[in-house]
């Protein structure tokens, strides 16, 4: 399995100072946190896309493009991108481009989005919510297949033979397909084949298990074997010295990014009682200790039929850099070998 880190580039106030960092120090903190990452071992980083004050990802290409640079191992992907409002010629150009930089480390993981930001500061219409999406994962599978390629669509001017480049390093960009909890979008990345990465961020794991299920019933009757139906999870996570220090630290800043994008929607006030059972023994989150991670990490996999990949997003804790990178190094260098061992026996 492998093991890594999501961040969204939050810009939150410290937990004890309130203070806010500026947007240059954090970004400095993050490039940090991905080196630091790549120097533990840790398989991935991905970068999502946020178009909103209080993240600072809505360019993850250049982000992970100077990761790349600083970094020698580490997979760099997309966490996700929003692939309903960009132009997918111009997002592949920019991922290869990473491709290249990074000497064949680059991914994508494409999705929907859970915001809507995006929609009117590219002058789109949200209500072809999932027309756009389908339409635009379709001509970016293919430019994956040729460089000439001729293609028409709804939403963009059709593509007539002229060469998009450049190309990557690797043979074929991977491209995973980011889900939350829609059905058709889990069925939708069995038909096609693709990897899925399974937004995780509340409940349980046992909740997505039939979901799970769906996604490689389809890719099963589409004609895709077992072994290419790869399953990944993205979920809240925190290792710490001990169970209480690793709650303590992600709780301020989860509560106050949950609280604020939860006033937007309408929500009740975030508790530290629904923390505490998000992050107890059925909850979907993986804090604690290292090896209260790595049993939590062990439970996902045997619920959702095996996990290809599990990455942990981090980015929430609002913390000093160092105490991030702290969480990180524990990360790989005790609960990765321990879920890698334990998967080594299984």
């Amino acid at each position: 399995m492998e093991i890594g880190v999501d961040s969204f580039a939050a810009i939150l106030p410290d937990p004890v100072t309130g203070r806010l960092p500026s947007a240059t120090e954090r970004m400095a903190a993050l490039l940090d946190e991905i080196e630091t990452a790549d120097r533990v071992g840790l398989d991935v980083f991905g970068v999502g896309e946020h178009h909103r004050a209080e993240f600072l990802d809505s360019a993850p290409a250049i982000i992970l493009a100077a990761a790349a640079a600083r970094t020698r191992r580490i997979r760099l992907t997309s966490a996700v991108t929003v692939l309903s409002a960009v132009d997918p010629v111009r997002l592949f150009q920019e991922f290869a481009t990473l491709d290249l930089i990074s000497g064949g480390r680059a991914e994508l993981v494409v999705g929907r989005g859970s915001f809507g930001e995006a929609f009117p500061l590219f002058g789109l219409d949200p209500r072809a919510y999932d027309d756009l999406f389908a339409e635009k994962l379709d001509l970016l599978l293919a430019l994956g297949e040729t460089p000439d390629l001729h293609w028409q669509g709804r939403f963009r001017p059709p593509l007539a033979g002229q060469g998009v480049f450049p190309r990557p390093h690797q043979p074929r960009l991977p491209v995973w397909l980011g889900v939350g909890g829609t059905p058709q979008s889990f069925a939708r990345a069995g038909t096609l084949g693709l990897p899925l990465m399974v937004a995780i961020i509340g409940g349980t794991f046992e909740r997505f298990r039939p979901l799970v299920d769906l996604y490689r019933e389809a890719g099963k009757q589409a004609g895709y074997s077992a072994d290419a139906l790869k399953v990944g999870v993205h979920a809240m996570g925190f290792v710490g010295e001990s169970d209480a220090a690793a709650r303590d630290a992600f709780f301020p800043g989860w509560a106050h990014l949950t609280g604020r994008i939860g006033r937007e929607r309408g929500w009740t006030p975030p508790t530290r009682a629904q923390f505490d059972a998000l992050a107890g023994p059925e909850g979907a989150f993986l804090l604690g200790a290292p090896d209260t991670v790595a049993a939590k990490i062990a439970d996902a996999r045997e619920t959702l039929g095996g996990l290809a990949r599990i990455t942990f997003q981090m980015s929430t804790a609002s913390l000093e850099t160092a105490a991030m990178q702290r969480s990180i190094e524990l990360l790989g260098t005790q609960v990765a070998p321990l879920v890698r061992s334990a998967g080594a026996v299984a």
